[in-house]
């Protein structure tokens, strides 16, 4: 991971999906002492919105609704840095409001599409400095449409974070193309949030009748990485390491075989009844690599708890499983293909809990 860029980098077009993926990235960007970085992407002609308690420019929203924090109507607070850009507004202490230039309409305002972004990201800002008072945070908006400004952001990031729109009727998320796009292509971690996701989420859940433990100071939930020992990647275990560390938390690593389809599966090996052909040999081989590959990195955080798990069968499915548990789940891809695989594509969709996507060569 490149050590020189210290920013984590979420996308926000006012939508509630996208303020709850900004809150998860600024308390990530919190855990790692980085520079929290909100950027709204793509240029739309003037439009009217409702500038009255509904819109994605009211006071109300997922930061205060949920107790994340809520900026009062009037008065100072933390400050907040505006980045310079070739459309972008310039930089201010203070958070004006968005400009109205044509005559009201009862209930709706005709807004300049430059000042409704301007607004967008002022509300974001705002929420998210009064949530983390001690969090830096900066706010850039760019004409250049989303999926090449998010690439580009992601070339000076060492994390992006995007917003799913929650779950359907088929308990999946509803994952953009853009974002599903930014995750097979970012040259840096691309990390996706459902909507609704909360603070307590990332944490075990505290006994109703334990009165001694706050759940904002609960455990973490384990980090979940899914890995081949076969094709090691440092990067992907570094951030899965990294991203347990700042925890505090544990780090579960799954490792999956199948076997080719004309030979039969194995046999649970706790009946004591030996498995046909090799496949004992493979999964006792399978449990001698993945040791090897993480033993040097027990070393270099020891603090860090770990537990291994070999089991037969898909990843996709034994990974959606651990994801009911954890707090955060760690896949990767090669940076040598510019898609998602079946694995990482099934697990965005289907995950219970955000996703990170780590490119690796």
């Amino acid at each position: 991971m490149r050590k020189d860029i210290r920013t984590v980098t979420v996308g926000v077009d006012g939508s509630r999906a996208a303020l709850d993926a900004a809150d998860w990235a600024a308390r990530e960007a919190e855990r790692r002492r980085l520079t929290l970085r909100l950027l709204h992407a793509g240029g739309e002609p003037t439009t009217s919105v409702p500038l009255s308690g509904a819109g994605p420019l009211s006071a109300s929203g997922p930061f205060s609704g949920s107790g994340r924090g809520r900026a009062p109507a009037s008065g100072p607070g933390p400050a907040c840095a505006s980045e310079p850009a070739s459309t972008s507004e310039p930089a201010s202490g203070s958070v004006p409001r968005p400009r109205v230039r044509s005559r009201p309409v009862p209930g709706r305002s005709a807004v300049p599409a430059r000042d409704l972004q301007r607004g967008i990201l002022d509300r974001a800002a705002v929420q998210l400095s009064y949530a983390h008072p001690t969090l830096e945070i900066a706010a850039r908006r760019t004409d250049t449409p989303a999926l090449p400004a998010l690439l580009e952001a992601a070339t000076e990031s060492e994390t992006v974070v995007l917003g799913s729109r929650g779950f359907n009727g088929y308990t999946r998320f509803l994952v953009g193309s853009v974002a599903l796009a930014v995750a097979a292509r970012a040259a840096c971690p691309v990390v996706l949030v459902r909507a609704g996701d909360l603070p307590q989420d990332e944490r075990v859940p505290v006994d109703a009748g334990d009165d001694t433990t706050a759940p904002a100071r609960s455990p973490y939930r384990p980090v979940v990485l899914g890995l081949d020992p076969s094709d090691p990647a440092d990067e992907l275990i570094g951030y899965a390491f990294d991203a347990a560390g700042v925890r505090a938390a544990p780090l579960h690593v799954v490792h999956t075989w199948t076997l080719p389809p004309l030979l039969p599966p194995p046999r649970d090996r706790a009946t004591g009844v030996g498995a046909p052909g090799d496949t004992a040999a493979q999964q006792d081989a399978g449990e001698r690599s993945l040791a090897a590959v993480l033993e040097p990195w027990r070393h270099k955080f020891p603090e860090t708890e770990v537990s291994e798990e070999v089991v037969y069968g898909h990843a996709g499915h034994h990974l959606l499983k651990a994801s009911t548990r954890a707090g955060l789940l760690v896949v990767g891809r090669s940076t040598a293909d510019k898609r998602l695989g079946r694995a990482a594509h099934s697990l965005l969709h289907r995950s219970t809990c955000p996703v990170a996507v780590v490119p690796h060569d």
